[in-house]
């Protein structure tokens, strides 16, 4: 795929920003607040590694696969997070197919995660219902998925309680964040069932 467009998503309480090096020491502030907090989350914690960080997400953003965002909280402009859609894919449909003309037919979202301060707050479920819509409502994707540490119950629960629907446990899937080797929970949500997730989504903000 070709290198994917930059955009911003922006709700009532976050922004979705695309992740650029101007970043790194918002995304380094935003992990000293509690490093436990991210025992399961690949984060970085030094200007090197945040720079390394955002320098994977720009190559594959310009391979065209991944497209990252700097999570940054609308009162007070701080970055307090980062998440991503990666493993955007375009299946090789015939020329004929009614969906030949689809922008994105598959994706996934991950490598989320927010400080300490906006943990428990709306901004996980803003985020998720900005991105979902866009997956959804301008791609006019078919599936998202996402991936979770399996000894990440907290994060499960999260997606269990979205409507995202658990598919299975991929083995000895990747690296783990504490460097040993991860199994992953895997989750998705497909076309049809997004309204319905949608609508938990906005109700789950407008109760916050």
């Amino acid at each position: 795929m070709a290198a994917l467009d930059t955009f911003t998503l922006k709700g009532k309480h976050i922004r979705l920003e695309p992740l650029e090096m101007r970043h790194a020491a918002g995304l380094v502030a935003a992990t000293a607040q509690d490093r436990e907090l991210y025992k399961w989350t690949l984060v970085p914690f030094t200007e090197a590694a945040a720079r390394e960080y955002v320098q994977m997400a720009l190559d594959g953003r310009a391979a065209g696969h991944t497209h990252a965002f700097a999570v940054v909280r609308l009162s007070d402009e701080a970055v307090i997070g980062s998440t991503r859609f990666y493993d955007v894919s375009r299946w090789a449909w015939p020329v004929e197919s009614p969906f030949a003309e689809r922008a994105v037919d598959v994706c996934e979202i991950g490598w989320t995660w927010l400080a300490p301060s906006a943990v428990r707050t709306v901004a996980n479920t803003e985020q998720k219902l900005l991105m979902l819509t866009h997956a959804f409502e301008v791609w006019n994707a078919l599936r998202v998925c996402f991936h979770t540490d399996a000894r990440n119950e907290r994060s499960a629960n999260a997606l269990a309680r979205i409507g995202a629907k658990f598919e299975g446990t991929l083995r000895a899937h990747k690296i783990a964040a504490d460097g040993g080797v991860r199994d992953s929970v895997r989750f998705s949500i497909v076309a049809d069932e997004w309204p319905d997730v949608k609508s938990g989504l906005e109700r789950s903000l407008r109760v916050r």
